[in-house]
């Protein structure tokens, strides 16, 4: 980890620590409690829908060419990369596409479509941004606390447009670059630049797939809105799906710019925490809420990275003569 990584992480844990603390560790645990092993254990398969659109979103580019388990597990690893282990974005994405090629799709249409698959995802999370705002608005101009942002959320969202433009045009014109990346990671990945160029612009011009895939990668930020829902009113809330749509929106774009921070350690914390309260629950309920889905990221990651190591190790020591899926 760089520096700057390490000196945020840090700062994340002391905030999170902090805020527990500060709101009651007796209090934060008791909504944890409520929950119960039966509760935690729904709490998991509730947000299978959750990867499973987002495995969806990742096929509509690539096409059938490994069956849907390959994209849904491809794509959990991913996620589970970005959250337990000490790399970027970026890193996340290489890490997915490599297991992508494990489960037998090119490594040229792995990495290419993956990147691709980051603009669907901006633009969908556009939407939803959008979709919360526009739910939550009033509530928010009604509280002293988040009445001051207001605005300066609206001109944020209305200003992911142009970046996501920005990020296309970057990207295309940068194809080379994000192939060198890929490189760095898996040198022997991808060989062929041209042909990566090539692929990434052929998915460009292609806006009905592009759309598909914005479109599936909406409907997991939905269902993460529902999910988010489901764990509330396991720990004792009362709330409804709609301000949870806003809240899981919100956090969104507040783990999309401070995506410097590692795992967004204390920032869903406390954003968690602060939105609880705007929406009339107790910022220990939010800070639960929080523990609870990383407690899922946990339980979940470990053995799916564990498992893409044994199949990374026994390619390494050359005990699979071909490929094979997770």
């Amino acid at each position: 980890m760089k520096l700057g990584a390490i000196v945020a992480l840090i700062a994340g844990l002391v905030l999170a620590v902090f805020l527990i603390f500060h709101v009651g560790v007796s209090q934060v645990f008791d909504a944890v409690g409520r929950v119960g092993i039966g509760g935690f254990v729904l709490i998991l398969l509730t947000a299978l829908p959750v990867i499973v659109f987002l495995g969806l979103a990742w096929r509509s580019l690539v096409g059938p060419l490994a069956p849907l388990w390959v994209f849904i597990a491809s794509r959990q690893l991913r996620d589970s990369a970005t959250d337990l282990l000490p790399f970027t974005q970026i890193g996340g994405v290489v890490i997915g596409a490599r297991a992508g090629i494990l489960g037998g799709i090119p490594s040229i249409k792995a990495y290419s479509s993956a990147m691709v698959d980051i603009t669907a995802e901006i633009m969908a999370q556009v939407a939803f941004t959008a979709l919360g705002l526009l739910i939550g608005l009033t509530t928010l101009r009604a509280s002293p606390e988040m009445a001051p942002y207001a605005d300066g959320l609206i001109l944020g969202t209305a200003l992911l447009v142009p970046a996501l433009a920005a990020f296309v045009v970057l990207q295309r014109r940068g194809s080379r670059l994000a192939a060198k990346i890929a490189a760095q990671f898996l040198p022997k990945a991808v060989a062929d630049t041209e042909q990566f160029t090539a692929y990434l612009e052929a998915l460009y011009r292609q806006p009905a797939k592009l759309a598909l895939a914005s479109t599936f990668h909406l409907m997991a930020w939905i269902a993460s809105a529902v999910w988010l829902w489901v764990i509330f009113r396991l720990c004792g809330a009362e709330i409804d799906v709609m301000s949870c749509i806003a809240i899981e929106s919100l956090l969104a774009a507040l783990r999309a710019v401070t995506v410097f921070i590692p795992a967004s350690i204390g920032v869903q914390e406390a954003g968690y925490a602060a939105m609880a309260q705007v929406f009339g629950l107790g910022p220990e309920v939010g800070l639960a809420v929080s523990l609870l889905k990383r407690a899922r990221d946990v339980v979940l990651g470990i053995p799916v990275l564990l498992i893409w190591q044994v199949m990374e190790g026994r390619r390494a020591f050359g005990r699979d003569k071909e490929l094979k899926p997770l």
